[in-house]
């Protein structure tokens, strides 16, 4: 198996994930460094750096479908223009974009084509989305990884890291971003699909205190340079209400039942999120 076109783009920026410093080579249809630990790469063209315990909060099959079904409908767009445009403002053309729970690619392939000489890293636990993920772009290379680990990258080699509705890491993000590179982060205010949530009580809520807790984890390691919010109203076929549904971590706690016992879902939806973009401190 010859080693994908976009992770020979981005082989110099991986560091085997067991001895931290020593770089990987391609090596019969795997990535491998000089003390012999061995990833393979999958036939769907991403590679597994993931050792030891296996992390499992990662979307399943049918949450990375429902999400690639949802993300289709372009009702995601305008999330995805504010993403691709905070990234070209903070990059010069030629940069290298890490996207930290990648998902399956949506946003960093925005990013990418907004920046034609870029290359993006996407990192992600879910094997079913990093299948999505590593056809994102022809520019985007994947990988498995948790994002609660120190990276399998080298120190400073990012000029944007993306965090887009995914967990966060403040000292890792900090370690691979230059100095005068910049974090960009997106999380759902409150009134995020509040029609859903007021027809399906089960789903997971909005914590009222997220971004105290975000400004308490970034401000050793972080300022804010900019915050948006960028907040509209889209129309949804039921399929698309219970994709959207079925692509949120609520998808864990709910049954079809649940979705069916509350009456009609909504036929619109508030997509409500904050945006900042962030320099190292």
């Amino acid at each position: 198996m010859s080693l994908p076109p976009a992770l020979d783009l981005s082989l110099d920026l991986l560091r085997c994930p067991m001895c931290r410093t020593r770089r990987l080579h391609p090596d019969r249809g795997a990535l491998r460094c000089p003390a012999g630990h061995t990833f393979d790469i999958a036939r769907h063209g991403y590679v597994s750096l993931l050792t030891g315990t296996r992390a499992t909060s990662g979307d399943d099959a049918a949450m990375a479908q429902a999400r690639d079904r949802f993300l289709s409908t372009d009702a995601y767009a305008p999330i995805r223009k504010v993403v691709a445009r905070l990234s070209a403002d903070s990059a010069p053309e030629q940069a290298t974009v890490v996207d930290v729970g990648c998902g399956t690619g949506y946003y960093l392939a925005g990013v990418l084509d907004q920046l034609p000489g870029a290359r993006g890293l996407g990192l992600d636990t879910s094997v079913r989305a990093l299948r999505s993920a590593a056809r994102a772009h022809e520019r985007a290379a994947a990988a498995a990884w948790d994002v609660f680990r120190p990276f399998p990258l080298a120190g400073g080699v990012a000029e944007v890291v993306l965090d887009v509705f995914a967990p966060r890491n403040p000292v890792e993000f900090h370690r691979v971003l230059r100095p005068t590179g910049r974090l960009i982060v997106f999380r759902p205010t409150r009134r995020h699909l509040a029609e859903l949530r007021g027809r399906v009580p089960a789903m997971v809520t909005i914590d009222p205190v997220k971004e105290q807790r975000l400004h308490r984890a970034m401000d050793p390691f972080f300022e804010a340079a900019v915050t948006e919010q960028v907040e509209y109203t889209t129309p949804l076929t039921k399929q698309e209400a219970l994709d959207l549904v079925g692509m949120t971590p609520s998808a864990r706690h709910l049954s079809r039942a649940d979705l069916n016992d509350d009456g009609p879902l909504p036929d619109q939806v508030t997509v409500s999120v904050l945006a900042t973009a962030y320099r190292p401190r």
